[in-house]
């Protein structure tokens, strides 16, 4: 097998696993907003939460989209590769080097805005724990919710403990807080309870992202390696078509 013999394969089998992903991503899309309109509902339901929040009610709609795109670039790879089409090739790296361009100017907009971000985050950390004053203890979603974030984040409240205050559930409960603000020892804990978790789950995500930034720093910077990776080949293809086309 030549050189160009191996880069047809590697197309093809690079750009099969893209395919598959694509296919897997727009099921979740699909079953997202057939049969999940329950945990949108909820987040839906957060009063006063600031509007741009509302665009998480179309996280179904940008699944498919992005399910539909791999599921394009994948097929273009694919018989770009074998069938050694010279118009699929090119399409294909039209199509990835627009998703590249797009993702280096998203980068560059959240360095830019990103005292905004900050300020967008504020007005939904108000939003949230408006939610948790007026609704905890009294709607069983958003009780649920909360109860399921808290659980697995080892979190108490948006900000802290004091979220709580005034809920109803503290006011039913004789001030006393949710379990999981308590301590394994201490149960149930109140104003009293000195040994009690007071990490709001905000604060627990940013750490979880702060933590994870080589992480997800070395994800991007591996994805857009690919991605060059990927237009050069097909390049490579195209030309090695066309000249032994010519």
């Amino acid at each position: 097998m030549g050189c160009f013999g191996f880069l047809k394969v590697m197309m093809f089998a690079f750009n099969g696993i893209i395919f598959l992903a694509g296919a897997a991503i727009l099921g979740v899309g699909i079953w997202v907003k057939v049969d999940s309109g329950s945990i949108l509902s909820i987040i839906g339901k957060m009063n006063d939460a600031p509007k741009e929040f509302n665009q998480v009610l179309n996280v179904g709609y940008l699944l498919i989209a992005l399910g539909l795109l791999l599921l394009i670039i994948g097929f273009l790879g694919c018989c770009g590769a074998v069938k050694e089409s010279k118009c699929m090739l090119l399409l294909f790296f039209i199509i990835v080097l627009l998703v590249f361009i797009a993702e280096v100017a998203g980068a560059v907009v959240i360095l830019v805005f990103r005292p905004l971000a900050d300020e967008l985050f504020e007005k939904f950390g108000t939003a949230a724990v408006k939610n948790i004053k007026e609704d905890y203890g009294k709607n069983p979603d958003i009780t649920g919710l909360w109860n399921s974030t808290m659980t697995t984040l080892k979190c108490c409240g948006f900000k802290n403990a004091k979220d709580f205050v005034g809920s109803p559930y503290y006011e039913d409960h004789n001030g006393q807080y949710p379990s999981q603000c308590c301590s394994s020892t201490i149960q149930p804990c109140n104003n009293a309870t000195v040994d009690m978790v007071n990490t709001g789950c905000f604060q627990k995500i940013k750490q979880l992202i702060d933590d994870n930034t080589v992480v997800i720093v070395g994800v991007a910077l591996g994805i857009a390696a690919l991605e060059l990776c990927a237009m050069a080949v097909s390049m490579i293809l195209f030309c090695g078509i066309k000249s032994r086309g010519d």
